[in-house]
């Protein structure tokens, strides 16, 4: 009797060590709204990598999950375009990072809107929806700070037609010796 005690204590302490554990490095995220469409789409769930920018530095690219800023509600989705110190500017459709055109072949339509070039500022991050045209975004005047980074959209958990890995979008590479930040 006093062994079953013990085996139940351990099996019980194990799960909940393992609930935690994966409570620290996991998240399941549902998409609200269209910002990031054709990518992702209203409803569809994903999991998200917490754990990623403990160990490495975001990148130009990334789909992250954050707490966006000034007290909004909810967590949102985005692409990185720009990491600190790089200079960003949205001009006839495109954006340019560190005066660099970027082949954006993920996004529903080109931008309707301008941006003057500014310079994103340390320990923050300027990302940008998919759907250009229905996003709120870093084109509206705000940054990310690093310390609101979630993580890193990781896989497509549902519907189960969408399901796997988050395709990876090599903007960095498209940078070359301009890459900055």
């Amino acid at each position: 009797m006093k062994a079953f005690f013990r085996e139940t204590l351990i099996t019980i302490a194990l799960a909940v060590a393992i609930f935690f554990l994966i409570q620290a490095t996991v998240q399941t995220f549902i998409v609200v709204g269209s910002s990031m469409e054709p990518s992702f789409h209203d409803g569809q769930r994903l999991l998200v990598n917490k754990v990623v920018y403990k160990l490495s530095q975001p990148e130009r690219g990334d789909v992250i999950v954050f707490e966006p800023p000034n007290g909004w509600r909810g967590d949102y989705i985005k692409r990185l375009i720009a990491l600190p110190g790089d200079k960003v500017e949205i001009s006839k459709g495109v954006v340019y990072v560190n005066g660099s055109k970027l082949d954006e072949p993920y996004i529903k339509a080109p931008p309707d809107y301008r941006m003057d070039e500014t310079t994103v500022p340390g320990d923050k991050y300027f990302v940008l929806g998919d759907n250009r045209g229905n996003s709120n975004d870093s084109h509206n005047g705000w940054l990310v700070p690093a310390e609101n980074i979630v993580g890193k959209v990781w896989i497509r958990l549902w519907p189960p037609t969408s399901w796997g890995p988050v395709p990876k979008y090599d903007l960095a590479g498209q940078l070359g010796a301009a890459g900055g930040g």
